[in-house]
């Protein structure tokens, strides 16, 4: 393994400004003298820029607490007339008895909500978890086909930039700058393997900014990648290209 493979997965996650202190330090001293991993640094918060313009953030959960029998505290007591006040002692128990298991139950339902909500919430935060792990592991693969994608015949100003795992069947794609399309069209991502017909690798729509990810989508394993190419199709998608091819790219 060579040094620059060493630093490979501590350059990621100096990118996101998570690596501890002491493996900060060591890196940050290699990355003083090697002029190759600063490169990359630069490459992977570029392509994590890229990311963060088109991610949206969920929504936080809605809560909302309602409490009862307020307004049977606040009403007025009185005896009835005629009556001694020894006589009302049964009664009064048995509504203040009933009180005190309606309260107990509406307790013991609001926990049961309260821990299913938190239960929901947990497995959402370990799934993000988790989807940020194989980010990073495909970002700072040291086996990844890095592509970059130009307009074809004209100004490489539109650019698309893939990351391919061929051994994971991982794909990130990062677009950016791409012009707006017409109503029930979108953009496909195809995959040229060394053998066979271009493979669909997702289809994908730029924000008001041009920019647009595809992350991991359906593709055959351990495919080997020629190159990768982008048609305009409908919203739904083709199963084979639609000429003419916008852009391409092959491995770099």
């Amino acid at each position: 393994m060579s040094v620059h493979e060493q630093f490979a997965a501590d350059l990621a996650l100096y990118a996101l400004e998570v690596l501890p202190g002491e493996e900060r330090a060591v890196l940050e001293k290699h990355l003083a003298g090697c002029a190759g991993c600063r490169g990359e640094l630069e490459q992977l918060r570029g392509d994590m820029a890229l990311m963060a313009l088109s991610a949206a953030g969920p929504m936080p959960p809605r809560r909302s607490r309602e409490r009862l029998l307020e307004a049977l505290a606040r009403e007025p007591r009185q005896a009835p007339v005629g009556r001694r006040w020894w006589t009302l002692v049964p009664w009064v128990a048995a509504a203040a008895l009933a009180v005190a298991l309606v309260a107990a139950g509406l307790q013991n339902l609001e926990l049961k909500q309260r821990i299913a909500g938190m239960q929901n919430e947990s497995a959402q935060q370990l799934a993000e978890l988790q989807r940020a792990r194989e980010v990073v592991s495909t970002l700072a693969a040291t086996d990844a086909m890095r592509v970059t994608l130009v307009v074809a015949r004209t100004p490489a100003q539109p650019q698309g930039r893939a990351i391919y795992v061929r051994d994971q069947s991982s794909l990130i794609f990062l677009a950016s700058n791409f012009q707006a399309l017409p109503p029930q069209k979108a953009y496909e991502l195809w995959l040229i393997p060394a053998q066979g017909a271009p493979i669909p690798a997702g289809v994908f729509k730029p924000d008001k900014h041009g920019s647009a990810t595809v992350i991991d989508p359906p593709l055959p394993e351990k495919v080997e990648a020629k190159a990768f190419a982008i048609t305009v199709e409908p919203e739904s998608g083709s199963s084979t290209p639609t000429m003419p091819i916008l852009m391409i790219g092959a491995g770099e």
